[in-house]
């Protein structure tokens, strides 16, 4: 069974290694630091998937405030390990960052995706 939480800095390696999977070289000091940081803001969350105490993905998400719109929350960052993909973590994940835009007050989430990345524009359909 899945288990989703909050980040924390002990998730670094692991992040920074699912991190290669969407194509950013991430070292474990910056991530560290980047984890901590959104740890710290108020206006930003991130969770990690655990399956049998191993990290299989993160999501990263952050409150956003236009002039010309309303509130949103956009989705900074998601992957799921490549091994465990098609099991429903993605959208665990996402319900994660949407529960915490309700507790925020937010309605709306948005997502930007690389124009590279085909099966990502199928999945958040």
């Amino acid at each position: 069974m899945v288990q989703i939480r909050e980040i924390s800095e002990q998730d670094t390696e692991s992040v920074a290694g699912l991190s290669t999977q969407l194509g950013y070289e991430s070292n474990i000091k910056q991530t560290s630091a980047r984890i901590k940081h959104i740890n710290n803001n108020k206006e930003n969350c991130a969770y990690v998937a655990l399956l049998e105490n191993k990290v299989v993905g993160w999501i990263h998400g952050f409150y956003t405030l236009r002039i010309e719109s309303g509130p949103f929350v956009e989705i900074g960052g998601l992957v799921v390990d490549s091994a465990y993909r098609n099991l429903k973590i993605g959208k665990q994940l996402i319900e994660s960052i949407n529960l915490w835009a309700k507790k925020h007050q937010v309605k709306k989430l948005k997502v930007r995706c690389n124009i590279n990345r085909t099966e990502s524009h199928k999945f958040y359909k």
